[in-house]
């Protein structure tokens, strides 16, 4: 091991600043938020080609194997393979996304679209995720491609499209792994480059956006008890509902091994409703929210247990608390009942990283020794695709090298609508 780190020695600093300057220039284009944006990957995988192809079989230059796969116009995948000694000995890096989510160049201090430098830091819309680990990766295919290590084991890079966005499918890794391109990958561990902090990310959350519907009955508030107040039966219902959840799906033992800072939650986010005066009781609201699920619990089972709930508030409606003397969610004399929906957008799943794998026994060792210390983590936010990864036979870990507070504070931004201009990242 010691000959080969120091045959590979330290990342060259001017290589990788160059290549990520080229990439970060092209964050612009590959902004992904359908429609109005649809990303152009291969306006990074240039810049990827450029570096590679002079160490390929393409060029007679080295022995890096380049597969550039497009299902889509503009929008490529591209596998980079080493080949080692030993057949059938493979590992991983996967996950590296040529995407971006978007940027108003008005809500920045500095421009988001080309790469600047401050001190340690390196600035732009891409930095942390994922274009930094594009070219922090493609710096490590270039440096086996110029050593030409002997190996026992085949090293692939597999750098995606369409990571951000998953309103268009069979774009990304999506559609390597339905057209078998990537199965000779579960031979060994698959490392994801696309968290942060350093440090092995050993479980994430699953994520299911709910939205429930009240209608009640539109009156005056001066005479409540002729009304149906949604509001109310809004209120009182999703506590019904959270009660049952958090019964029927409590903390999990589980969550304790991974290290989760909290368990599985469903909580609400947004209020809405037509809108009317404030003397007016509204004749409909909707409430929204998600669930947010440790992945040691299946998301169709709590999806068929909100439609339960919601069937049997609904049947029993008038059992349901009040609020006040006259609050109601019955008028027997107009025959009208108070009534809930529940529609769900797009749910995913978390994942449970193997702790038994070498995978992770190895992914833990280099952290310790280069980090200085390591201490794996679990979050409920989402990480897309990685649980299909790992339903298809895959060896998933997951790591990555951005700074996760800065991560944390721009989803928080732009959580409300802004991006925001402190988008350092000390890559």
């Amino acid at each position: 091991m010691a000959d080969i780190e120091q045959i590979l020695g330290d990342l060259n600093k001017d290589s990788f600043v160059s290549l990520l300057k080229n990439i970060i220039g092209e964050s612009k284009y590959v902004q992904n938020n359908p429609p109005e944006l649809i990303p152009e990957e291969d306006r990074v995988v240039t810049h990827v080609l450029n570096s590679l192809l002079p160490y390929s079989t393409t060029t007679g230059g080295g022995p890096l194997i380049v597969n550039h796969v497009s299902n889509f116009p503009k929008r490529g995948n591209l596998i980079v393979e080493y080949p080692g000694t030993e057949p059938g000995k493979i590992l991983s890096f996967v996950g590296m996304h040529m995407d971006v989510v978007t940027a108003n160049p008005n809500d920045w201090e500095f421009d988001p679209f080309s790469l600047s430098i401050d001190g340690e830091k390196l600035r732009g819309r891409g930095t942390t995720d994922c274009l930094g680990h594009v070219a922090l990766v493609t710096e490590l295919m270039k440096k086996l491609g110029e050593t030409k290590l002997k190996l026992k084991s085949t090293v692939v890079a597999v750098f995606i499209a369409n990571e951000e966005n998953s309103s268009i499918t069979g774009v990304g890794v999506d559609a390597l792994v339905k057209d078998g391109l990537l199965n000779k990958l579960k031979g060994g561990p698959l490392f994801w480059i696309d968290t942060a902090d350093k440090q092995p990310c050993i479980g994430t959350g699953g994520m299911i956006p709910w939205k429930l519907h009240f209608t009640g009955k539109l009156f005056h508030s001066g005479l409540p008890h002729k009304a149906i107040n949604p509001l109310e039966l809004g209120m009182e219902a999703l506590k019904e509902i959270q009660s049952r959840f958090y019964k029927d799906f409590p903390p999990h033992k589980e969550e304790q091994v991974y290290g989760f800072a909290t368990p599985s939650t469903m909580k609400p986010t947004q209020w809405s409703y037509p809108g009317g005066g404030i003397n007016q009781i509204p004749a409909e609201c909707t409430i929204s929210g998600d669930v947010r699920l440790t992945p040691f619990y299946s998301v169709k089972d709590v999806m068929d247990k909100l439609q339960e709930y919601v069937d049997e508030i609904n049947e029993n409606i008038e059992k349901l608390d009040t609020r006040g003397p006259v609050s109601k969610y019955v008028l027997p004399e107009e025959n009208l009942r108070g009534s809930l929906t529940v529609t769900f957008n797009e749910a995913s799943s978390g994942v449970a990283c193997d702790l038994k794998s070498r995978g992770f026994e190895v992914l833990c060792k280099a952290t310790e020794k280069v980090v200085g210390h390591v201490k794996p983590y679990s979050i409920t936010g989402t990480l897309p695709l990685i649980r299909e990864l790992k339903d298809e036979g895959f060896d998933v870990q997951t790591t990555g090298y951005g700074m996760m507070q800065l991560l944390l504070f721009i989803l928080y931004i732009y959580s409300h609508c802004i991006n925001s201009s402190l988008i350092d990242a000390r890559v």
